[in-house]
């Protein structure tokens, strides 16, 4: 089987309704998590360039983007989906690989993290280097918890006043600071 995992630009736009119905379906399904993505938001991830979509041929089969939050503080791989006839092959994990790698890219500075209901998911995050922590440690910006709305446990957020829900908090360093801590191990073991 032959995917290309694609860093987006305008030419893949067209993609944005089969993403969106994706991963509608899949919240539906799964009955959590996925947040409802309007078409012209897909669209215009797609278009910056902050997207991965995976294609067999023409054929959608993937997809996750970029969001940045706290004036770039912040930034995480969000609406993370494979299409079901394309699951078990690894591909999330090359997707969400590609993502975190073009995250920390474009915003080396930034802290990356994501919330997600789905243990799949948080073995690739903690593969990755995310490591569970606390809503209090994710970005306080009210836009990203606002964007939980159309979620089904959002009045569990609610209730909680952001603090616990059913997703689970992760949260990576920025590749500033994984470079630095690198660079202080090192002079450590050279003392």
């Amino acid at each position: 089987m032959n995917i290309q995992l694609l860093i987006s630009d305008g030419t893949l736009v067209s993609h944005a309704p089969a993403i969106c119905e994706l991963i509608e379906v899949s919240a539906r399904l799964r009955g959590t998590g996925i947040a409802r993505r309007e078409v012209s938001y897909i669209e215009k991830k797609i278009q910056s360039g902050r997207a991965i979509i995976a294609l067999s041929g023409e054929t959608l089969v993937g997809f996750c983007y970029l969001e940045t939050w706290s004036h770039g503080e912040y930034v995480a791989n969000s609406g993370l989906i494979v299409h079901p006839d394309f699951r078990r092959l690894g591909l999330a994990r090359s997707i969400k690989e590609k993502a975190f790698n073009l995250a920390r890219d474009l915003y080396p500075d930034a802290k990356v993290f994501g919330i997600t209901t789905s243990p799949a998911v948080m073995k690739i995050n903690s593969a990755l280097g995310y490591q569970p922590v606390s809503f209090a440690e994710l970005t306080p910006d009210k836009a990203f918890w606002q964007g939980c709305q159309s979620c089904p446990n959002f009045d569990i957020l609610q209730r909680n006043q952001q603090r616990l829900c059913l997703c689970t908090g992760m949260l990576a360093p920025s590749k500033t600071e994984e470079i630095s801590n690198i660079k202080n191990k090192q002079n450590e073991s050279t003392k």
